[in-house]
């Protein structure tokens, strides 16, 4: 198992950086996009570190 970062919090199970059941990421850093010209809310953006299990 990866170790958590404590700084990045995540509950996102699916994605190979999250680290069990702990809800936290194993990457020293992650980067955030929008998929919204304008984003207004956190719906309109992604964690674009996000890889798949």
């Amino acid at each position: 198992m990866e170790k958590p970062n404590r700084s990045i919090q995540c509950t996102v199970d699916n994605c190979t950086h999250h680290c069990g059941d702990c809800n936290y990421c194993s990457l020293d850093t992650v980067m955030i996009g929008k998929h919204e010209t304008d984003p207004h809310t956190d719906k309109c953006t992604d964690c674009l570190s996000f890889n798949m299990k």
